[in-house]
């Protein structure tokens, strides 16, 4: 699509006085976008295996890469990658000592590459070294020190076959070939324990069930493991991993039950038995020893994080750790030897602490904080709170509440304000209790932001999971609506300032809010979001394969004409007509799962009927913005284009649209400070 000069022609003097009206009623000073959504200043402390190294990810000259430091003195940390683009998100400790992992992908299109860093020597080695690859890292064992499992798509890109890959050399072995297809059964991957031995296969079958195989006493065949896993329980029933003798598999299983519980199966002798369940939630996360890998905790989390201690030998440990704050804190790294921890504490109103714990000594040094600016900001707590769905279920969810609205900080709403629902995607993924830097970004306008675990969320058994099979623009929406009103039942908001907001099915929820129900919408902002629920299945990406089944089964079936026309009628591309409030489209050119036609059909069909809407497109981005740049030019695009549809307050725009690779493909409503900053970027 050609790109075009925004049409603005809202005057320099309008905006001024604006703006001084609203810092003269602004009680709250506003916090700079930059400081929320620019580069943290350190991230992801982790210790090696060995106790020899730390390493965090920091910026150099605006780009975020790997640090490493003596264990023993963290000032001493100096980089050891160079990336100089799009930044380094992820990082591991392997059990070579002085080598770590990474993963990047090429602007956004997920076809991740796996990275090996020499710290000692500075040698950074590709190991997939094709950018057509999507690699999978698999496993790791100290077994095996010098190598790492990771499954590559080179043959088909539909499936992974697994292969041991020399950290050093980059020399791989192949250690089992994904046979496509197991008794009808698409294979979704393979299960490796410490002895770098292939033990078992999940397949996901046409019907949405699946099936997990051992392999059996000759080259290539495979003999069923346990009962098939029934479509209903696939999403909350998968193998966990192995003990360190690999002939106990731990499993989080939601068969006969609602939650899933945590179980070990003896594969000796087909016995199983309980580890840990909770009823009113699945299991979360397992903590388990670094060398026996014998389960110690699990996680569970229904509106806040709670452990179960399963090994009373660190009941001690998490009772110390539990005095660091009044956050939640998350073991993240420990040494072989289980002497030394990494330990980062979340707080919900200010930045991330992070720990190296002593265990003998039972001591937590305090390493750093992610964001030390978020220290001297006005921020604000996020709130638990359980709305009933029309239908009488339980929607867990977060409020948060700008301070003139909450001024003696109780939760509860003193006066209506603006609200705007920011809804997850996934949708089988779920919001959490913690900081999150949208809430924060839009209470600090004036907004009250609402996220609500509707139908379909994760972690909350599988009845309310299976609740939203082929509800997209269902109930799975009925159950915002239901929040909404909620939210003006309490006198959190009023029925006309409510704005949709949201990313990935939160985009989707965006679209269908403003075409199944615009009138309860005062606007919206879509971000990577799909407009057509068939295209979504057609251009689905080809290791999605395996997924597919279970796809069809809880959104529809796109290869029936029955299928097909309920999709056409859940779909917002189809029902364009009936938009009638201000619509932001944000998308990633690259995204491999909604692809750049979403956008562009729904925006084209909307031009075609004269219908206004905004569309900001990023050449270098896929599903999402990971480049620093382009969030801070979308929120600031955002930021205007709510206050100028809700009300609230903008900081603006300044330099956020520098070193962003912004594009405007269509002409769009006056928004305050636009015109000036487009200038100033080039399209590529």
């Amino acid at each position: 699509m050609r790109l075009s000069k925004l049409s603005l022609v809202l005057a320099a003097s309008a905006v001024s006085i604006a703006s001084l009206s609203q810092l003269a009623r602004a009680e709250t000073p506003l916090i700079p976008r930059d400081v929320l959504f620019g580069n943290p200043e350190k991230v992801q402390l982790r210790i090696s295996p060995d106790g020899k190294f730390l390493s965090y990810i920091a910026p150099v000259d605006g780009v975020l890469n790997v640090f490493v430091a003596p264990a023993d003195d963290i000032s001493k940390a100096k980089p050891v990658t160079t990336d100089t683009k799009r930044g380094i998100h992820m990082h591991a400790w392997t059990y070579s000592s002085g080598i770590l992992v990474f993963t990047q992908d090429q602007d956004g299109d997920e076809n991740n590459q796996v990275f090996a860093v020499n710290v000692s020597s500075g040698e950074t080695k590709n190991l997939v070294n094709n950018p057509a690859v999507q690699a999978q890292l698999s496993g790791t064992s100290p077994e095996f020190p010098d190598e790492i499992l990771i499954g590559f798509n080179d043959e088909k890109p539909q499936f992974h076959d697994l292969y041991r890959v020399n950290l050093k050399t980059g020399e791989r072995q192949l250690v089992m070939k994904n046979p496509g297809m197991i008794d009808g059964g698409f294979v979704g991957g393979f299960l490796p324990d410490d002895h770098f031995k292939v033990r078992l296969a999940l397949t996901f079958r046409m019907d949405a069930s699946a099936q997990m195989y051992k392999p059996g006493a000759n080259d290539g065949q495979w003999e069923k493991l346990g009962e098939p896993i029934a479509g209903e329980d696939s999403l909350s029933t998968a193998p966990a991993g192995f003990d360190k003798s690999g002939d106990v598999l731990y499993m989080i299983d939601s068969r006969n039950r609602d939650t899933a519980g945590l179980f070990a199966v003896n594969l000796k002798d087909n016995t199983t038995s309980l580890i840990a369940e909770n009823a009113k939630a699945d299991v979360g996360g397992i903590v388990e020893d670094p060398v026996n890998h014998k389960i110690q905790a699990v996680n569970f989390e229904y509106d806040r994080e709670e452990y179960q201690i399963i090994d009373p030998s660190i009941q001690g440990d998490f009772d110390y750790l539990a005095t660091l704050g009044d956050g939640e804190f998350q073991v993240t790294s420990r040494t072989l030897d289980d002497k030394k921890w990494t330990v980062a504490l979340i707080d919900d109103n200010g930045p991330v602490k992070y720990f190296l714990y002593d265990r003998a000594a039972k001591n937590a040094q305090f390493m750093f904080v992610n964001r030390t600016d978020l220290n001297d900001q006005p921020l604000v707590a996020m709130n638990p709170v359980i709305i009933k769905s029309r239908d009488g279920l339980d929607l867990v969810s977060y409020l948060t509440l700008p301070k003139e609205a909450d001024p003696d900080g109780d939760g509860k709403a003193n006066k209506a304000v603006p609200l705007v629902l920011n809804v997850h995607g996934g949708p089988w993924a779920r919001d959490s209790w913690g900081f999150n830097p949208e809430h924060q970004w839009l209470a600090n306008r004036g907004y009250a932001v609402l996220s609500v675990n509707y139908r379909g969320s994760t972690g909350f058994g599988k009845n309310f999971l299976n609740k939203a099979n082929k509800e997209w623009a269902g109930k799975m929406h009925d159950d915002l609506l239901d929040s909404i009103q909620w939210a003006v039942d309490h006198g959190v908001t009023t029925k006309d300032k409510v704005a949709i907001y949201g990313g990935s099915y939160g985009g989707y929820a965006t679209l269908v809010g403003l075409t199944f129900t615009p009138e309860v919408f005062a606007c919206g902002v879509d971000i990577v979001g799909p407009s057509s629920l068939v295209t979504l299945m057609q251009n689905a990406p080809p290791y999605w394969q395996s997924f597919m089944p279970s796809l069809k089964q809880r959104v529809g079936d796109h290869e029936t004409p029955e299928g097909k026309s309920f999709l056409d009628s859940r779909s917002p591309l189809t029902h364009v007509d009936a938009i009638t409030k201000p619509l932001l489209i944000g998308q990633g050119a690259n995204d491999p799962r909604v692809t750049q036609d979403q956008a562009d059909m729904i925006v084209n069909k909307m031009n075609e009927k004269k219908i206004p809407v905004t569309y900001v497109l990023f050449p270098d981005e896929g599903h999402g913005f990971a480049r620093p740049e382009n969030s801070l030019s979308f929120y600031a695009v955002a930021e205007a284009f709510l206050s100028k549809h809700l009300g609230g307050r903008f900081e603006p725009v300044g330099d956020d649209f520098k070193g962003s690779s912004i594009q405007v493909p269509t002409d769009t409503a006056d928004l305050p400070g636009l015109a000036d900053a487009l200038e100033t970027v080039k399209p590529e």
